[in-house]
């Protein structure tokens, strides 16, 4: 027998929340419908939720016992996509949109949280320490909700940032995001006709080719926890291109391959004086990362020996998000593997190779002036994120949300 989304919405409220949620379209920094609708839920449930100064929603469920700490959940509204019309519908056990993207992320945790905070309310699930919740704006394009919430207004020390795309997943570091940016210069030029019998006039182009194959490329190191610490080269820009780039601009030419473009009118009778390249590095653990920016600067320093007063390198690093690192403190991972053994399921604890609002919380202090102490939380398996195709196993959700209850519980026990 066919299985009926309207069905399955009237049996499970976490789905109706979901369902709700998702089809409101709310891309980055224009929530302003997804907020009201969160804030009039909470208005007809008798949570106490409000607005701060950047829109982002703060949400508290007092404590049943003060002698118990408090626990905070963490969501984004927005979505990737635009503000055009969202019609779900049931495909076998996935949820999905019509020709965009769902925004399962994050809604997948704004849903969870809100089902939290109404049954804690209503008397269904003992509120322990209190339940604390904050749901950010722009986390997709900016991490600017994030960025503005008030974290010397929030109690809790411990936050559960449901944001990861697999049932049972906690997430317990995350890597960092740093550019290298390396210039390389000859210090003389020259017309490759006319000057390339000079030994002194050193082509940039063939200089920097010769530097970048001495850095990394790929994970440097990963050790046993699955921390990767990574060093991935972007983009090499070198020789006689100024020409060509300046051509492309003033004919207005459009394409889809530039580099090419760029290619047919480059220049070759030029001995080049320039080379640039720029890399990302990445890595849960801030010593690897450090360790791993010392080579790149070693090397650097020895091309520099080498073509002392011939050529000169420079390496610049710039961090765009320090990483969130593990910390000694295992309790979230304790109660999580309780609460997914509850829910008749095995957890995963891992690191991971990206960012996420994790990275700005263990950065941060809350009003008692604790460093917070955040994880990774996956409460159901979301595919093809960020495209059309993107769906979320409606079973997963059920099972995601009985988890994320049962944390809250196993957390205070």
């Amino acid at each position: 027998m066919a299985v009926n989304l309207e069905d399955l919405r009237k049996e499970n409220e976490v789905l109706d929340i979901f369902c709700n949620l998702v089809s409101i379209p709310s891309p980055s920094l224009k929530e302003d419908k997804v907020i009201e609708w969160i804030l009039d839920f909470c208005k007809k449930n008798g949570i106490d939720g409000k607005k701060d100064n950047y829109g982002n929603i703060y949400i508290y469920v007092p404590a049943t016992d003060e002698t118990k700490e408090p626990l905070m959940l963490s969501s984004h509204m927005d979505v990737v996509g635009d503000d055009s019309p969202v019609n779900i519908y049931l495909d076998g056990e996935f949820i999905k949109a019509e020709g965009r993207t769902l925004g399962a992320d994050d809604k997948v945790g704004v849903a969870c949280a809100l089902k939290l905070a109404k049954d804690i309310k209503n008397g269904l699930v003992d509120a322990q320490g209190g339940l604390e919740i904050t749901f950010t704006r722009d986390e997709e394009t900016g991490m600017s909700g994030i960025e503005h919430v008030e974290f010397d207004k929030i109690k809790s020390k411990y936050v559960l940032v449901c944001d990861a795309d697999k049932l049972g997943q906690l997430q317990i570091s995350g890597a960092s995001y740093t550019n290298a940016k390396i210039t390389v210069r000859g210090l003389k030029g020259g017309h490759s006709g006319i000057d390339i019998g000079d030994k002194t006039r050193l082509n940039a182009a063939k200089l920097i080719a010769e530097l970048l194959a001495e850095f990394p490329q790929g994970a440097y190191y990963t050790d046993e926890t699955g921390v990767i610490t990574s060093c991935n080269l972007g983009a090499i820009v070198a020789g006689g291109v100024q020409n060509s780039v300046a051509a492309i601009v003033e004919k207005g030419i459009k394409t889809n391959d530039y580099i090419t473009e760029i290619m047919k009118k480059t220049s070759t009778n030029i001995i080049n004086t320039l080379g640039m390249a720029s890399y990302s590095i990445r890595s849960a653990s801030l010593a690897k990362e450090e360790e791993l920016k010392s080579l790149m600067q070693s090397i650097v320093d020895k091309f520099n020996a080498k073509y002392k007063d011939l050529a000169e390198a420079k390496i610049e690093f710039e961090v765009h998000l320090l990483p969130f690192e593990k910390a000694d403190d295992d309790r979230i991972e304790i109660a999580h593997t309780k609460a997914c053994e509850r829910a008749g399921i095995k957890n995963d604890i891992s690191s991971f190779h990206a960012g996420a609002e994790t990275h700005i919380y263990c950065h941060n202090k809350n009003s008692k002036g604790e460093t917070f102490m955040p994880s990774l939380l996956g409460l159901a398996d979301v595919y093809n994120m960020h495209s059309a195709a993107e769906k979320v196993d409606y079973r997963t959700l059920i099972k995601g949300y009985e988890v994320i209850k049962n944390t809250f519980e196993e957390f205070n026990d």
